[in-house]
């Protein structure tokens, strides 16, 4: 059996991080109330030399630097964006161009939060039926550039950032033993729109727009949603929860995370959080804190590894695999 296989792992973050100290002097908001509530300490917000492609392909060539490989050992490049340089072309082609490469196929996938959950299960079909065999899989976001930034509510919670994966095929016994991706489970349901989304697009105003979200009817969901998914995830594989090595949630909000975590009786010591650091980088969170851990040690080969996220529309969803 053809298995999608994490070769290597890679991160990119703006020069300039913005701590909540510095928010208070912005808008009416204080470093208590902002960590209380969401857990979050700072943020990157990207320069005006600094967009989703350039930290995409910093994300990326630290990944396949990681992998051993070059731009020529790659087949497909999927970038998980809301913020892309342009309305077209996509932003994968333009870190394509970026990199070097004259083969393969590029594009982007748009999920919001959940986007890279969206772009690693859709790369792993792409490798498991042969059309591809290397993907570098990128969630690269700056959503500093959709946030009011007079609004209180949302501007402290968003970061800029990139990471990266590439995924190899690998053969397998076709068992919950076999490292890779094992499973994964996609939802959407499109009647909670007016709960997070941009009030702008090329087809509605002409415009880009900036965040909306209304937190509570969020937080209200999320939990309910994600836990939904990762159940399903260890069904699918006929494992108990209590075999999970790490969970790497979305990191919108710590409290979100504590819930879910809480929910499903997994201990917050097996849960990798990092939005403390990051804040909300939407597609970008889950690459970013993947990097994180597998750099610093925690997440090791053969470890049991839940990636899950929920974002605007709403989507959500899980990838379970064997690092």
């Amino acid at each position: 059996m053809i298995r999608s296989i994490v070769r290597g792992f890679g991160s990119a973050l703006p020069k300039r991080v913005v701590t909540n100290r510095e928010m208070e002097s912005m808008v009416d908001t204080t470093d208590e109330w902002i960590v209380q509530r969401t857990g979050i300490r700072q943020r990157y917000i990207a320069g005006e030399d600094e967009t989703s492609a350039s930290l995409g392909e910093s994300a990326a060539r630290a990944a396949l630097d990681n992998a051993g490989l070059t731009p020529d050992d790659i087949d497909l490049i999927i970038v998980a964006t809301s913020t892309p340089d342009n309305t077209f072309p996509a932003t994968a082609v333009n870190i394509q161009n970026r990199l070097g490469m004259k083969h393969g196929a590029a594009f982007d996938m748009q999920a919001v939060c959940t986007g890279f959950v969206y772009a690693v299960t859709t790369a792993d079909a792409y490798i498991r039926c042969g059309l591809a065999r290397r993907a570098l899989v990128i969630g690269a976001e700056t959503f500093s550039r959709i946030l009011d930034w007079n609004d209180r509510t949302t501007c402290v919670l968003f970061g800029d950032g990139a990471g990266a994966l590439v995924l190899e095929a690998g053969e397998g016994e076709g068992t919950s033993d076999d490292r890779g991706v094992l499973t994964a489970h996609l939802r959407s349901d499109g009647s909670h729109k007016d709960k997070l989304y941009v009030d702008g697009g090329p087809s509605s105003t002409g415009t880009v727009g900036h965040l909306r979200m209304e937190g509570r009817e969020v937080f209200k969901h999320a939990v309910g949603m994600i836990t939904d998914v990762i159940v399903d995830a260890f069904e699918a594989v006929k494992l108990p929860l209590e075999a999970i090595d790490w969970l790497v949630p979305h990191q919108a909000n710590v409290r979100i995370i504590e819930g879910s975590a809480k929910k499903l009786g997994i201990p917050m010591e097996k849960v990798v959080v990092t939005v403390d650091q990051h804040g909300n980088t939407s597609a970008a969170s889950i690459p970013l804190a993947l990097a994180v851990a597998a750099s610093d040690g925690r997440i090791k080969k053969g470890d049991l590894v839940l990636l899950e996220a929920m974002g605007g529309g709403f989507t959500w969803g899980s990838v379970l695999l064997r690092w």
